[in-house]
C-alpha cells in the first residue's frame, strides 16, 4: 500500500549550486522554526568543516511538515569524493530534487549524483536555482539539463521531469518565470503531486535498513534509515541481520522520528518514514532489523568501490608526543575503525607493520576530509602521499581513470595543455564561447591528478576551476612525472634563524617562518632545482669586533609560503610523509637519516640502471 502521509525526498546537486540553503528556507517556511527564532545560515552544515570549506560532506536528513504530508529530506553532498554518502541516501528516498545554478548549468558531481539517482529510477524535479543572477541563462541550462539526461541514457519517462525556478536565497519558487508567487509554495505542491508516497505495509514483517550512524552522549550509538515494512516498537525483541549471521532478542532504548532538525522520542513508528534507534551497540550500516521469529533481510548497501590509498603512521619524529593527545596505535586504530562504522566508502586495512595502516578511499578529498577531522579530534599521526589502487583484468594493469573539467582563461589553455599532456591526460573537448574563457575536458589517469591542482592553480593565476569525475578503468599508462622539484631539508634540530634564510632567498621558497623549531630531515621548503638540498636553517651569524661598510644593510626576506594539508598531501614525494598534529602540519623525509637517505639513493640509482 503507498503510504499518502509522507514523501522521502533527496536534495542532489553539483557543489554550491544551493541544496543546504533551499532546505534551510523549506524549513523556515514549513513553520519548522518560530517566526521570531533565529537561524543560522546552512544550517544543515552542522560540522566546522563543511562550514569553512561551504560543501556537504555527510549527508543529512530533516522533516518538515505541509498539508499534514511529513516530507523527509536528504540533504546530500554534491562532491563525488562522499559518492558513498550520495548511494546511502538514495537508499532512503522515491525522488530527488535535482537542484542546477541558473548561469553555471550542470556540472561534473551534477553529472554523478543524476546518474546515481537514474539507476535507481528516482522520479526527478529539475529545480533551476539562482534565478536572480545576472548572468543567468535559464533556457540553456534546461536545453543542457535534458541532455545530460538524454546522455544517461534516461528513459522517456524520466526525461519527462517537471521544472520549478527558485531563488532559494529569498525562499522564493516559481512554476513559470512569469508567475507572482513570493514563497516556496510551487515547489511544495510540486513535491506532493509528482513524487508519490511510499509503498510500505505497517501489517508486513519488519524491515529496516540502517543508511547512517550517528552517537549520542546519553543513549550511544544511533542507527538510522527507513522502515520499509511493518512496525517498530518501544519494549519489543526483533533480529538484527548481519552480513553473516542473525542476532535475536534485541530491544531498542529509544525511538525517534524526525521533526525540523529535532529527534523526537516516539514509542511506535510505522512503514514508510525515516526513523533513528538506540540501544543496539553492535550494529553495522547495511543491517537489517526485522521480526525476532521470522528475520527477513533487505539487500545490502552496495558502494563503488574506492580508488585511493593512503598510509597512516604512528608518528615517530623527534617532536612525537608534544602537540598531541592520541598517539599510539591502539588510538589510531580505534578511530580508524570508528569511521568505516559510519563511511561504507572507506576501508581500513592492516599492513606488515602493526604501526602502519592503509586507508582507502574515493579521492583525495576525502582523505584530506578525514585527516583533518581527527586531527581536529587530538590526533596525532602521519601521512603518505596517496596512491591509486589498480587491479588486474584479463593478466592487465588496470588504473582508475578521471575526466577533468577545466574553466580557464583564454591564455592559459596551451600551459595547461601542456602539463596535463605530461601527465597521459588526452583532451576530448575544447569550446570557446568567446567570453575570454575557455572549457576543456581531459581524460587522465587518477593518479596523473596527485599533485597536480596547486600547479594548476598557480599556472592559472588562481583563475582556474578544475573539476574532476571517476570515469571507469583504464590499462596501466606507464609512469607519469610528478613533482619536478627537490625539497629543501634540515640537516639538525634548532631554531630558524633569519640570517639562514637570507643566505636561502636564491634556492628555492621556503615553508617555515623564523623562529620555528625543526628537526633533521624536516622539509623545510621547495627547492628551485630537481634534486633535494640539505641545509642549515639554524645557522646564526657570528659576532666580531669588525664591522664591513654595508654589512648590515637591510636584505629583504620573503614571507614563507604556508601549506595547507591538501597543499601538503599534493605536494610530498613516495619518499616523503606529512606529520599532523592537532597544532601543527610538518613536512618531513621518510628516513630522517640524511646518510642512510643517500645510501638508498644510491642503491636505487644503480638498480634502476641494471
Amino acid at each position: 500500500m503507498r503510504k499518502e502521509n509522507f514523501r522521502n525526498i533527496a536534495i542532489i546537486a553539483h557543489v554550491d549550486h544551493g541544496k543546504t540553503t533551499l532546505v534551510d528556507a523549506m524549513l523556515k517556511q514549513s513553520g519548522t522554526f518560530k517566526a521570531h527564532q533565529d537561524v543560522e545560515d546552512r544550517v544543515m552544515d552542522s560540522m566546522d568543516l563543511e562550514k569553512e570549506r561551504g560543501i556537504t560532506i555527510t549527508a543529512k536528513n530533516t522533516a518538515v511538515y505541509y498539508q499534514d504530508v511529513k516530507i523527509n529530506i536528504m540533504d546530500t553532498p554534491g562532491h563525488a569524493d562522499f559518492g558513498g554518502e550520495v548511494e546511502r541516501s538514495l537508499n532512503l528516498v522515491d525522488g530527488a530534487l535535482l537542484l542546477v545554478d541558473s548561469s553555471e548549468g550542470p556540472l561534473p558531481q551534477t553529472r554523478f549524483v543524476l546518474k546515481k539517482a537514474l539507476e535507481r529510477d528516482l522520479p526527478i524535479i529539475l529545480v533551476i536555482n539562482k534565478i536572480d543572477r545576472s548572468d543567468a541563462r535559464i533556457n540553456e541550462v534546461i536545453n543542457e539539463v535534458y541532455d545530460l539526461f538524454i546522455d544517461l541514457d534516461a528513459t522517456d519517462s524520466q526525461i519527462e521531469f517537471p521544472i520549478i525556478y527558485t531563488n532559494a536565497k529569498e525562499g522564493v519558487a516559481h512554476n513559470d518565470l512569469n508567475s507572482d508567487s513570493t514563497d516556496l509554495t510551487p515547489l511544495f505542491q510540486t513535491i506532493l503531486s509528482r513524487i508519490l508516497g511510499p509503498v510500505a505495509n505497517d501489517e508486513h514483517i519488519p524491515q529496516f535498513l540502517v543508511t547512517n550512524l550517528d552517537y549520542d552522549s546519553y543513549v550511544g550509538q544511533v542507527a538510522i534509515g527507513r522502515l520499509s515494512n511493518g512496525t517498530l516498537e518501544m519494549n519489543s525483541s526483533y533480529s538484527v541481520c548481519g552480513e553473516n549471521d542473525v542476532i535475536h532478542h534485541q530491544k531498542f532504548s529509544a525511538l525517534y522520528t524526525f521533526k525540523g532538525l529535532e529527534k523526537i522520542q516516539v514509542e511506535r513508528v510505522e512503514a514508510g518514514d525515516i526513523i533513528a534507534l538506540a540501544g543496539i551497540d553492535t550494529i553495522s550500516i547495511g543491517d537489517t532489523i526485522s521480526d525476532n521469529e521470522q528475520p527477513l533481510a533487505l539487500p545490502r548497501i552496495k558502494v563503488d568501490e574506492p580508488t585511493v590509498s593512503m598510509l597512516f603512521y604512528i608518528n615517530n619524529s623527534p617532536f612525537a608526543g608534544k602537540e598531541g593527545t592520541y598517539l599510539t596505535t591502539r588510538h589510531i586504530n580505534e578511530r580508524l575503525e570508528k569511521e568505516i562504522l559510519s563511511n561504507v566508502s572507506l576501508q581500513v586495512l592492516s599492513t606488515e607493520r602493526t604501526d602502519v595502516f592503509e586507508v582507502r578511499g574515493r579521492g583525495e578529498l576525502q582523505m584530506a576530509i578525514l585527516i583533518e577531522t581527527m586531527r581536529r579530534e587530538g590526533y596525532e599521526f602521519m601521512v603518505s602521499k596517496p596512491h591509486v589502487i589498480t587491479h588486474q583484468e584479463n593478466g592487465k594493469t588496470m588504473e582508475p581513470m578521471e575526466k577533468v573539467f577545466l574553466d580557464i582563461p583564454e591564455d592559459k589553455v596551451g600551459t595547461v595543455t601542456e602539463k596535463l599532456s605530461a601527465r597521459k591526460g588526452r583532451m576530448t573537448n575544447l569550446q570557446n564561447h568567446g567570453s575570454g574563457r575557455v572549457n576543456m575536458e581531459f581524460s587522465i589517469p587518477s593518479r596523473g591528478l596527485i599533485g597536480f591542482r596547486s600547479q594548476f592553480m598557480t599556472d592559472t593565476q588562481g583563475a582556474g576551476i578544475m573539476n574532476k569525475l571517476f570515469d571507469g578503468f583504464a590499462p596501466w599508462f606507464g609512469p607519469i612525472p610528478q613533482r619536478n622539484t627537490g625539497a629543501l631539508v634540515s640537516d639538525r634540530n634548532g631554531k630558524v634563524t633569519t640570517y639562514a634564510c637570507i643566505g636561502m632567498v636564491d634556492r628555492g621558497e621556503l615553508f617555515v617562518s623564523v623562529g620555528t623549531d625543526v628537526y633533521d630531515g624536516m622539509i623545510i621548503g621547495e627547492r628551485n632545482r630537481t634534486e633535494d638540498l640539505n641545509l642549515n636553517i639554524t645557522r646564526e651569524k657570528k659576532l666580531t669586533n669588525m664591522r664591513a661598510s654595508g654589512s648590515d644593510n637591510t636584505v629583504p626576506l620573503r614571507p614563507p609560503k604556508q601549506l595547507s594539508l591538501d597543499q601538503s598531501l599534493e605536494f610530498i614525494a613516495e619518499d616523503e610523509l606529512v606529520e599532523v598534529t592537532p597544532i601543527s602540519i610538518r613536512l618531513r623525509k621518510m628516513e630522517l637519516n640524511q646518510t642512510k637517505r643517500a645510501s638508498q639513493k644510491k642503491k636505487e640509482k644503480y638498480e634502476s640502471s641494471l
